[in-house]
Parts: structure tokens; sequence; C-alpha cells
């Protein structure tokens, strides 16, 4: 029979030992994600996988070193990207929603909007350009980014654009323009009356992005 004494002592080290235990297997505090100085909003092309896409990499690729060290971040726009081009509405959505949400959490980020085909149309709803021009009027499209959250954008970048085949390139027209580089293949069919469908699908490995690049950095 253990006396009083060594039970206590007992008692005393079972303790210690699970308040040991309770530091080793607490969960650690999860931080939050800081805030990046510039976020890229990009959407990609019809049938493109999600996320920015090739041209959109290539873009924020360029980009990064142009910007002095400054942390950058991408964000895919979220839509469909299929051949329904009606659905390209969602993306203009979800943009306007992501850039809120900067607009809540990281009000000092710098919002580049950037897309390339029926990516570069959901830019165009945002700057308040029907895609496809005044001959199909607002057809298919979504809301202009709200007047609330334009000073939240410090540049745009888009390429192989509709709107620009029907004389509405966003470097001039919409809500974006002084601000907004409107890139476009020569031939290109999608933003010119070109013919040649090839002049749109190699904008990642064009003089264009770099051009637009340098645009863009000097802008944020």
């Amino acid at each position: 029979m253990i006396s009083i004494k060594t039970a206590v002592r007992l008692a005393a080290l079972v303790s210690s030992v699970a308040s040991v235990a309770a530091v080793v297997t607490a969960a650690p505090a999860v931080a939050e994600p800081a805030c990046s100085d510039v976020e890229v909003i990009f959407g990609r092309g019809t049938s493109e996988p999600a996320g920015i896409g090739r041209v959109g990499q290539a873009f924020v690729n360029a980009l990064t070193p142009q910007l002095g060290g400054r942390t950058v971040s991408a964000y895919g726009v979220n839509y469909p990207a299929t051949y329904d081009f009606l659905t390209a509405a969602e993306g203009a959505d979800d943009a306007t929603a992501r850039i809120t949400a900067l607009a809540a959490g990281c009000p000092n980020t710098r919002v580049v909007l950037g897309g390339y085909s029926q990516g570069a149309a959901v830019v165009d709803m945002l700057a308040g350009v029907p895609p496809l021009g005044n001959k199909i009027g607002d057809v298919g499209s979504a809301a202009p980014l709200p007047a609330s959250l334009d000073d939240m954008v410090a540049a745009v970048a888009v390429f192989g654009n509709p709107s620009a085949k029907f004389s509405l390139p966003l470097n001039g027209s919409g809500a974006f323009a002084g601000r907004a580089i409107d890139l476009c293949n020569d031939g290109d069919p999608i933003c010119s009356r070109g013919r040649n469908p090839f002049a749109h699908s190699d904008y990642e490995t064009s003089p264009f992005i770099p051009q637009a690049a340098a645009f863009v950095a000097g802008l944020v």
C-alpha cells in the first residue's frame, strides 16, 4: 500500500505529463494569408482548363520581374469558358465578387484585370462595353464593375478581344480607357477583320506579352 505522500507525488507527475501532452498536441494557429501588392485577375480563353490559362500565365511571368520585388498573386476568373458564350457573364460576376472581396480585405492591393479571347470579353463587360459590339447590344453581357470598386483597378490588359473587332477596343472605350492595353494579332478573326485562325492561337509567345507587361508595370 503506497503512502499518502507517494500518492501526491504520482498525481503531480501525471498532471505534469498531461500538461506537456496538451502543449504538444495543440493545433497551431493558422495565419491569415497576407495581401499581395498586386493581384492579376485573368479570364482564360475558350476551352482552356480552369485557372488563368496559358496567356495569363505568360503575362504574369513577364510582369512579375518588372515590379521591383513587389508581391504578385494571380486569380483565375471562375467561369465555364465553353462555346456557350452567354455564360461569359458568369465570369464578369465572379471577377466583380473577387474585387469586392479584395476591397474589403486587401484595400491596398493593386488589381490588374486581364483576359484572352472569351476571357477578354469578360473584361469588356466589366468595362461596360458590349463584347459583341453595337450590332448585338448587351445580349449575353453582365453588369459593369460598380463605380465604388473602380479605384481598385490599376491597369487592364486584354489579348484577342472580341469587342475590338467592332471598333470598341478597351484602350479607347468603356470605364478603363486610359489604363488599358488592347492587343490584337494581324489577321486574328476574333479581334479584327482578318481570316487567319492561327493568328488567334499564339499570344503567349508573341511580343504582345512583354509589351502588355511593360504597360501595366508603368501603372501599378
